[in-house]
């Protein structure tokens, strides 16, 4: 994925069809959107792991998406189409990922475990 740096960029920002435009206002959980955007952080997270500087804008997406995705889902109005056990994974992969970026390590043994949810 040679393009995760734009897919990050239009995730981060809300842009056309990201997993937040569609979480935010519709209140709807878009599968394929949340792997697209989980598969750009993993790429990320590999590809940036041992550099030593970070970008800005990075960073901040990394540690924004979990905590709004969490707070913005948790909600006893957003509805919840999928198990319980989904969204508890799902919050758990966000965290992982933003573990990975800022500390330089996978909490997945050789990315085995890394399903696209």
């Amino acid at each position: 994925m040679d393009n995760y740096l734009s897919i990050l960029s239009n995730e981060f920002e809300g842009g056309s069809n990201s997993f937040i435009s569609k979480l935010r206002p519709d209140f709807h959980w878009d599968k394929p959107a949340f792997t697209r955007l989980t598969t750009a952080m993993k790429v990320c997270c590999e590809t940036q792991s041992s550099a030593e500087q970070i970008e800005r804008w990075i960073a901040r997406g990394f540690w924004y998406i979990p905590r709004f995705v969490r707070d913005w889902t948790t909600h006893p109005n957003f509805p919840k189409p999928y198990p319980i056990e989904y969204y508890d994974r799902a919050y758990q992969r966000l965290d992982d990922l933003g573990f990975w970026f800022f500390f330089g390590e996978s909490p997945f043994v050789d990315n085995e475990h890394f399903d696209p949810l």
